[in-house]
């Protein structure tokens, strides 16, 4: 048996992963990742980037994607907690411009594996969150692009919580990304 349980989503190719978690009166442990094991699950990623963001409480990041040198991320927060999206950009998919969310915690230990054409957010919901990302291509800053977080069109419902939009910290160039509709009048989506 796999040390790994895979829950579909409404979106094909985007899944929730629980890992096995041993746990007892010293604490816990548990894999994040093992090729071996993701493969049986029909995962096929080569992972060649980690990266590693620490955020406070009302920050929202993304929603980020990458033009060229695409990539697929398996995400997790392993501090605080957040709530995780991934937008469907894949111009043929019949789940074009849907979204999925999940929570991801230290509690809970879940993953989120996004394939490549998804632009992916967050929003932090714990007064301070750390978050992993495991990449299967390496960060291109110049093939960078995004979608605004608060596209009518896509309709994300952030669980807000006690927080007002006007808490939400955004970095300036989140602020400005364009809509789902900007987008469809651009050539950005033939790498995707």
């Amino acid at each position: 048996m796999g040390k790994f349980k895979k829950i579909e989503t409404k979106i094909p190719d985007v899944y929730i992963i629980e890992p096995t978690v041993f746990g007892d009166n010293r604490g816990y442990f548990m894999e994040t990742y093992n090729k071996k094991d993701f493969e049986e699950l029909g995962l096929n990623y080569d992972f060649v980037q980690d990266n590693q963001s620490k955020s406070k409480k009302g920050v929202l990041r993304g929603l980020h994607f990458q033009k060229e040198n695409t990539q697929s991320k398996l995400v997790r927060c392993i501090k605080g907690e957040v709530f995780d999206v991934a937008v469907d950009l894949r111009p043929e998919s019949k789940t074009y411009g849907k979204w999925e969310g999940v929570i991801l915690s230290e509690e809970n230990k879940k993953m989120f594996m996004i394939p490549k054409g998804f632009a992916h957010g967050f929003l932090v919901l714990s007064d301070e969150a750390e978050f992993t990302y495991k990449c299967d291509d390496i960060y291109n800053p110049q093939a960078e692009g995004g979608l605004a977080w608060n596209d009518k069109d896509v309709n994300i419902e952030w669980p807000l919580g006690n927080m007002k939009i006007s808490d939400l910290l955004t970095s300036e160039k989140d602020a400005k990304w364009p809509t789902l509709e900007e987008l469809r009048k651009t050539d950005l989506f033939k790498n995707l």
